[in-house]
């Protein structure tokens, strides 16, 4: 019998609070198959950890100061395009704009929404 090796989601948190990147940061380390790689405040520095880690996925707000989640999407994409994003925010109609904007940004979910909701989001475009 051959040995099963384990897969690892290596993730991104995006986020201008501090609290919601590091309740996300514990929430993800439970996950026995996600490893957090690094945690940024906005869309700029983002980039930069992109480019140091190469996380597979990006969860992310949309409404940041320096760079915007839509703005760092696009940039993502260019550079990353194997990288999955998930929008994870409050901004209003943010699941109609993503449907309407094309493919930058992977999926969405509300941060009014459970953390397994979130997970689940997570599983199913990992």
């Amino acid at each position: 019998m051959m040995p099963q090796t384990t897969s690892y989601v290596r993730v991104l948190v995006v986020d201008d609070h501090e609290l919601t990147r590091f309740t996300l940061k514990l929430a993800l380390k439970r996950q026995s198959h996600i490893e957090v790689v690094g945690m940024a405040s906005n869309g700029m520095e983002a980039l930069r950890q992109m480019k140091k880690y190469r996380p597979d996925l990006v969860v992310l707000d949309l409404n940041m100061p320096v760079m915007d989640g839509w703005t760092f999407s696009r940039h993502a994409k260019q550079k990353y395009p194997g990288t999955k994003i998930v929008a994870y925010s409050s901004v209003e109609g943010g699941k109609e704009q993503i449907a309407a904007d094309g493919a930058i940004i992977d999926a969405y979910c509300e941060k009014a929404e459970s953390t397994e909701r979130l997970l689940n989001v997570i599983e199913a475009i990992a």
